[in-house]
């Protein structure tokens, strides 16, 4: 029978078995909250020598001790043990050995329950200014982009069939909104995270006159909760961060699927950086969109990531349990997914060659003019339905034909409508279909220069 030496250990006669310890334990994952235990443990000894809760000379030494191990932690010198089975009981042993016994005064008035809670708080707070920071330059890179190509002429499809000429600008545009908004869902985010659950201990609070303001300040947190419960059983931050990283995972898997059309010999309306691409090993011709690819296969992950979480968190009372330690893995792997995948698309954006010419001449040959040949008909007093019908029955003369709408002679076009005069040559280049959808938020040159503008002065 195994002897027990855990720091829990006063209750038990025995110990866990070597293949049940390392399943209970969580110290090859959490040790990436390394630093936040010890900060959150700088803040809670802190507290506990200001309230006199234990002598301020013996916090002073559990402080240089921790800060000795921060130190160490940084430059990659501390040695983790599964068996002390998490982060939290083995900074306690590694500080133990670092200064004697009084290290087992750090855990007055606190539980790991309060402990873990807190730390993953700091580490997502930390994340999430990264992860808005990386969206920041994501955009940014949309709006260079948009920027230089107001007037590039592309088709903008419905149902993946051309549907009416666009500028690429304003396609660039969309996404941008896209990720603004992902952005905000973060920032809203931080509220949620910038909440304090230590000293709510286990899960009742503690008969310790502890300051949980104090602490909260000290780590640089808004405010404490305001129910102990709440404090050591809420995961809904870490919740809101899997869903939000889910619909941005969501937004760039749909603009890499374009990205990925978009250099396809059947496109060819751009053309990746070699820094992004990589060949293949039997076809020498290959130029593969492998990062677009990742980027839009590791959407799956993050995604199974949400799931997961909410299905541990479904049935759990209140406060703690064990189920709580599958919170960590998922939200770290998402923290890591997005990030890399953020500066992956920004920096495939910024490298990228628009083939504008190309762009502009897939407008050419298509019927992404038909509307504007209906709205001419309609702007002269025709009923739009009419004006469909008419160009629908067009277009399909012309499928048949072998030909398009402005190659059809102005003598044809009289025939079908003596509203219809010289001039529907000019409305049905791609250009002036562009240029005249002028409308709030449309295609219109000028709208997407108001967009663009509008968009810098979002991001300063």
């Amino acid at each position: 029978m195994a002897e027990n030496h855990k720091l829990w250990g006063g209750r038990f006669e025995a110990g866990l078995e070597k293949w049940v310890e390392e399943f209970g334990a969580s110290i090859s994952f959490d040790q990436k909250m390394a630093k936040f235990d010890i900060q959150g443990s700088i803040a809670h000894v802190t507290m506990l020598g200001a309230t006199g809760i234990i002598a301020q000379e013996e916090a002073d030494t559990i402080k240089a001790g921790l800060e000795k191990l921060l130190a160490q932690y940084e430059e990659g010198q501390l040695v983790f043990d599964v068996s002390n089975e998490d982060i939290h009981m083995n900074i306690e042993s590694l500080l133990t050995a670092e200064i004697g016994a009084v290290a087992g005064k750090l855990h007055t008035a606190r539980s790991r329950n309060d402990q873990v809670a807190t730390d993953m708080h700091l580490y997502l707070k930390s994340k999430l200014s990264e992860v808005i920071e990386k969206l920041a330059n994501l955009r940014q890179s949309l709006v260079n982009l948009a920027d230089r190509h107001v007037y590039t002429i592309m088709p903008g499809y419905t149902h993946v069939q051309h549907a009416q000429p666009i500028s690429f600008g304003h396609h660039l545009m969309a996404y941008y909104s896209m990720f603004t908004r992902d952005s905000e869902r973060f920032e809203f985010n931080v509220k949620h995270t910038d909440i304090s659950p230590l000293g709510a201990a286990a899960l009742a609070g503690t008969t310790f006159p502890i300051d949980r303001k104090m602490t909260a300040q000290l780590m640089g947190f808004a405010k404490p909760y305001s129910n102990s419960l709440d404090a050591v059983s809420d995961r809904d931050f870490i919740l809101e961060f899997l869903a939000n990283a889910s619909i941005l995972m969501m937004h760039m898997s749909r603009l890499c699927e374009e990205i990925i059309n978009w250099c396809s010999h059947e496109y060819q309306f751009v053309t990746l950086s070699d820094t992004f691409s990589t060949g293949s090993s039997i076809m020498p011709q290959k130029k593969n969109p492998d990062m677009a690819e990742l980027i839009r296969g590791k959407s799956g992950r993050v995604y199974g990531n949400l799931i997961g979480l909410l299905t541990v968190m479904k049935s759990l009372s209140l406060a703690y349990n064990k189920d709580l330690q599958e919170d960590k893995e998922g939200m770290f792997d998402t923290a890591e997914t997005i990030t890399v995948a953020i500066d992956i698309l920004a920096g495939m954006i910024n490298t990228m060659t628009v083939n504008d010419k190309h762009m502009a001449e897939s407008t050419e040959k298509d019927f992404s003019n038909a509307t504007e040949l209906a709205d001419y008909l309609a702007s002269k007093g025709l009923p739009f339905r009419e004006a469909h019908e008419i160009v629908g029955k067009l277009v399909l003369e012309c499928t048949k034909a072998g030909y398009y709408l402005q190659d059809v002679s102005l003598e044809r076009y009289q025939e079908i409508s003596d509203l219809i005069e010289k001039d529907i040559y000019e409305t049905l280049r791609s250009h002036t279909t562009v240029e005249r959808r002028n409308s709030l938020g449309g295609t219109g040159f000028d709208q997407v220069k108001w967009q663009i503008a509008l968009a810098k002065g979002e991001l300063g």
